[in-house]
């Protein structure tokens, strides 16, 4: 082999150890979701930063309900400096997702994926992310988890490789306060 045949293997080589380790593995929603023990209420517990939340400072909610037309309507809701603000949206299942996964839009024509990835037996708690990892949020059916159930949500987002160092606790409940 060539100097140069062995130069192009070792940066190749070295490549491929520089990948991230998620990009190999694939994010995946949970097998089933029932739709109708998930509508409702949800508060949010933590997220990653996103440019559309820029201005909740707390008690961020996402109420879903199903639309005559058998879509998903979408109100998210969070204190601000002023007030509240709050976002309507629709959503539709991906079929054959075992209604897992969602496509959100709250400005025509975006959609976005909505994928439950982690979901507590009894509903108390599910973690939604997308595909590429640059969304998730940790939802409760109360303004604060306890710790186990907190702990177990954290590892279901752990599980699929979502980065937790970005996750931001929402402050929720009495004053805002969070965990």
């Amino acid at each position: 082999m060539s100097c140069r045949a062995r130069l192009c293997s070792l940066i190749a080589s070295l490549a491929c150890l520089a990948m991230p380790v998620h990009a190999a593995t694939a994010v995946a929603s949970v097998p089933e979701l029932d739709l109708a023990r998930y509508l409702g209420e949800w508060y949010e517990v933590a997220s990653f930063p996103m440019f559309f939340q820029r201005n909740c400072l707390g008690d961020t909610t996402a109420r879903y309900a199903l639309t005559p037309q058998g879509e998903v309507s979408v109100t998210n809701r969070c204190r601000t400096g002023s007030g509240f603000d709050e976002a309507q949206g629709k959503a539709t299942v991906v079929e054959g997702s075992g209604n897992a996964r969602l496509k959100v839009s709250f400005f025509w024509p975006f959609r976005s994926d909505y994928w439950v990835i982690g979901l507590d037996a009894d509903y108390r708690w599910a973690v939604v992310g997308n595909p590429n990892r640059k969304y998730l949020w940790i939802l409760s059916r109360t303004p604060q988890l306890p710790p186990h159930l907190l702990d177990a949500a954290l590892q279901a987002a752990a599980a699929q490789d979502f980065d937790l160092k970005q996750l931001n606790y929402t402050a929720n409940g009495p004053a805002g306060k969070s965990r």
